[in-house]
């Protein structure tokens, strides 16, 4: 079996499953991983393994986001949504990693108790969105370039 992201109408998903995700009660297990200290509590999301692959080859910039332990909640969670591109949450996340402080991660960890009350923030992928992938291409700013 392949594995594939969530799509809204998808048929992997219980009536269970869907309560759990609702509530967010699915993310509880990964409160053991942050009290063994295999994730933080603020972080780039981990991803599939398979995703993994695929966006590191489309996207090199990924590689820099697996440096740093991943978290419960992070940048691209409050300011995005579950659905968000794989592209902007790797700017978001690689925001984070660029701009990190204890005070910002106190900042989204209360972003975060908002975000949970937030019912569109857990929606699924719609089946389009799945296979639309935009590699991210740097754009040159005349800061970089003085001479233009």
């Amino acid at each position: 079996m392949k594995n594939k992201s969530v799509t809204s109408d998808d048929d992997r998903i219980t009536p269970v499953g869907k309560v759990l995700r609702k509530f967010r009660i699915d993310e509880l297990p990964q409160f053991l991983n942050i009290l063994k200290g295999e994730m933080s509590v603020v972080g780039p999301r981990p991803e599939m393994l398979e995703n993994v692959y695929e966006y590191t080859s489309e996207l090199p910039e990924f590689e820099y986001r697996l440096r740093v332990k991943a978290g419960l909640t992070g940048y691209a969670q409050i300011a995005g949504k579950y659905n968000t591109s794989p592209r902007d949450k790797l700017i978001l996340d690689l925001m984070y990693i660029e701009n990190y402080s204890i005070w910002k991660d106190i900042k989204l960890i209360l972003q975060t108790l908002i975000v949970f009350f937030k019912s569109d923030s857990t929606e699924a992928f719609g089946e389009k969105e799945t296979e639309k992938f935009i590699p991210y291409v740097e754009e040159k700013t005349s800061e970089e370039n003085p001479d233009e």
